[in-house]
């Protein structure tokens, strides 16, 4: 086994990994764009279909459950 260090190449091209990223990267795009208004508008029926705030109860409503009398007795 060797004790020494080689220096520190700085940064370079690896073009192996970036010819790998780009076969994964081409396939992926030409399946997924033809997707794209398919998946969009999935998206803003679900938006407008389903709400994420609750509803709040009505004024008269937390009057009537706190026990309170009504305004003005």
């Amino acid at each position: 086994m060797s004790d020494k260090v080689s220096e520190w190449a700085g940064y370079t091209e690896n073009l192996e990994m970036s010819v790998f990223g780009y076969i994964i990267a081409v396939p992926i795009v030409i399946i997924l764009l033809p997707l794209l208004p398919i998946l969009v508008l999935f998206w803003l029926v679900w938006r407008a279909v389903t709400s994420e705030e609750e509803i709040e109860p009505s004024y008269q409503t937390w009057r009537e459950q706190s026990g309170r009398p009504p305004s003005g007795s």
